[in-house]
This record gives structure tokens, sequence and C-alpha cells, in this order.
């Protein structure tokens, strides 16, 4: 496993050394102990997965402490802009965002920290995501930021026209306006 860091504290691209041959492929998405010799300590608690169809945004989600979500996301079908935006005030790229392509062809898989909101818009006909989170899901915790925020300016990789957002995701507020306990 590839261990890439990016420019934000504790987000890290994961890419997975993959065995293939004329049968098809293998790899480990997974490895306790390779976790740990990056210096990443997680307990993993929760698997989530979605089916989605071309133009899906969902997001921008967290959950405030005390029940704040680390997250390890992956594709197992189909391809997805995979976004973050900093909730952390204290830090540098606090407001900033952050986007990756994860696809069933790349196998990369994005490591989220706390302290991150999460989106991905869907770029292929259908996608299938799966996450790991190291907190349960608590629905009183839950917050978001509008995933068309002007302050953030994130290029989804679709057209406006294309853009499938459910009602809920429509409404959340601009990330000026969004409390956290980050």
């Amino acid at each position: 496993m590839q261990f890439e860091a990016t420019s934000f504290q504790g987000l890290m691209v994961l890419t997975p050394r993959v065995f293939g041959d004329a049968r098809g492929y293998f790899f480990e998405s997974y490895n306790l102990q390779a976790m740990r010799n990056a210096g990443l300590e997680y307990n993993w608690v929760q698997d989530n997965q979605s089916h989605s169809v071309h133009g899906v945004i969902r997001g921008l989600h967290f959950q405030n402490p005390p029940h704040a979500q680390s997250k390890l996301v992956r594709v197992l079908q189909g391809e997805i802009l995979d976004v973050v935006v900093d909730l952390r005030k204290e830090q540098p790229t606090f407001g900033k965002s952050f986007g990756v392509l994860l696809s069933s062809e790349n196998k990369k898989q994005l490591l989220i920290p706390k302290g991150f909101a999460h989106g991905f818009s869907v770029l292929s006909e259908t996608a299938d995501v799966m996450y790991k989170c190291d907190a349960l899901y608590n629905k009183e915790s839950e917050g978001g930021i509008l995933f068309n925020d002007p302050s953030l300016a994130i290029d989804w990789m679709l057209s406006a026209d294309q853009f499938n957002v459910s009602d809920k995701d429509l409404i959340l507020p601009l990330l000026k306006d969004t409390e956290t306990g980050f």
C-alpha cells in the first residue's frame, strides 16, 4: 500500500499494490499492520455503501464532535470525484477543498480524518461507493455545507444541468453560516 500525503494534515490518498494476470486481479484494500506502520491508528466500526447514477452529488456532510467520523473511501464500481472541505479552524487549510478521482480502475482510496466535510460527484454512468467510519452515525450531530457554496468554488466536473442533488442537500448552509465543533 502506498500512502500519499496531501497538503492537508492527516488527509491521505492510498493506492494499493495490485496483482493482476489473465484471471483478473487481487489487492488488499485494507491492512491493519500497514496502516499502523504508516502511523495511522483507526478503529473502523461501520461500513457504508451507496449506489448512485451519473450526475449525483452527495454532500458535503460531516458529524460534529463527539461523534465526528474519520472515513476511508473507495469506489467498487464506476468513477467519482471525491471532495473534502477542511473544517478545522486551527489549520492553515481551513475552508479549503481537496478533490481526487477515485474509481474502480485506479483503486485509490481517500483517508479522511475527523474535521472534514465530505462529498462526491458521480462521473460514470453509475458508481458504487463504500467507506469505513471510525464512529457510528449519529443524527443529532450531523451537519453539512451547500455543495455549490461560491466561497469554495468546487469544480464537480459536471455541468450544472447534470447536477442531481437531494432536497436535503440543497438546503444546507454556506460554510460561513455553518457551526462546527472543530
